[in-house]
This record gives structure tokens, sequence and C-alpha cells, in this order.
């Protein structure tokens, strides 16, 4: 049995506005979240994390494995129509946000498809729920808000327009993030400058 409800994923429309999007609330199996869950690294200090600086039990490894095949590579290149079929990966962790992230963005032209998988129980914070976008400078504009909440699936294109932020929070706040990039070079550039912000991020104090 997959680990992703490759059904619901079928199932669900591409939507449009603000910019081409899909978003799945319970896309991961609940066996496979329990499993993910129990093997989360321990992140104890906010910013994102790659793969290869964390420690992680199987349970976690399993849903990594599955959101990095080609099934998940075919079947959303599909629905969105762009290639990612054999396109290098890359995958960062985040275990806790802090009040200064969320500030609106669009990801790097280096990337393709951002994917953001949330780990977190249901969520009653007003802040931390991610926004997508009209426009760069209003963070209220939005025409869709994601919570967090465990096994929500959302991905889009990285394009000039996919702006998107979310109010401040501070706390624990789990998410794996996915990216189809166009290059290995450029995941290579990438794997550099995450390992050097980790090893900085080291020193600084516990939350």
């Amino acid at each position: 049995m997959s680990i992703i409800d490759f059904k619901a994923l079928a199932d669900t429309p591409l939507a449009h506005d603000p910019y081409d999007h899909v978003l799945v609330p319970g896309l991961i199996t609940k066996e496979a979240l329990a499993a993910a869950h129990a093997d989360f690294p321990e992140i104890d200090r906010p910013g994102s994390f790659p793969t290869g600086q964390l420690k992680y039990g199987p349970g976690f490894a399993a849903l990594l494995e599955a959101l990095e095949g080609p099934e998940l590579a075919a079947a959303l290149g599909a629905k969105m129509g762009i290639n990612l079929t054999g396109k290098p990966t890359m995958v960062t962790v985040r275990g806790r946000a802090r009040p200064t992230d969320g500030q609106i963005h669009i990801d790097s032209a280096g990337k393709l498809v951002t994917v953001l998988l949330y780990m977190n129980p249901a969520w009653e914070e007003p802040g931390g729920q991610l926004r997508l976008l009209r426009s760069p400078n209003n963070l209220d504009d939005y025409a869709v808000e994601v919570p967090p909440d465990e096994g929500t699936f959302l991905a889009f294109p990285c394009i000039k327009n996919a702006w998107h932020g979310h109010h401040p929070f501070d706390g624990e706040r789990r998410t794996i993030q996915l990216n189809w990039v166009n290059s290995r070079a450029y995941k290579r550039r990438e794997q550099i400058r995450h390992s050097i912000s980790a090893f900085f991020k080291s020193f600084r104090p516990r939350p």
C-alpha cells in the first residue's frame, strides 16, 4: 500500500487563483503519518535543515522516499503541466518557526516546483497559516490560506508571481519542503548554502 494517496491527488483539480497550485488535505496515510511522527528528526532551532544534516528513523525515511519517488514526480508533473521526471530533488525540514519567519517572498527561479507537507496536529493558531497572495506587499490580499495540519500537501510552481507568506508564529511548526530543481549544479550550490547556514544555526541559543 502506498504511503501517498494518489487517488486523492488525481481527484483534486489544479486551482488557478492566485496562481496554479494543488492543495490536498490528508494526502499521507494515517499509518505513514504516525510512523513519520515517531521518527521525525529532533529540531530545536528555527530555520530549514537539509535532511543530510538530520538524524531520523525509518518511518520518516520512508516518507521522504515516497515524496522523492518517480510516481509523485509523474503524477504531480502531469497535473501541473511541468515535466518533473528525472529532475533533481532537494528536501529541507523545519521543526520550529520564529516571529521573523513567513515574510512575503517567491521561491528561487532555480526551483521548478515547491511542495510543502505539514506535520502538525490540528492548527488552532492565527499565525503560521501560509497564504497564497495576489500581490507582493499585502499579506491580507490572499486567495488561499493553508492551515499547516498534518498530512496537508501543497504544491505550486516557482514562478515570478507565486507570492506567499504567513503571519508570525513562534513555536513548533513541522514542515517538510520538497523542491524539484532545474539542474544538479543548482542543487549542489543550495546544499552548500544550507550546510553553512545549518552550521551557524548550531551556535544559536535554544528557545
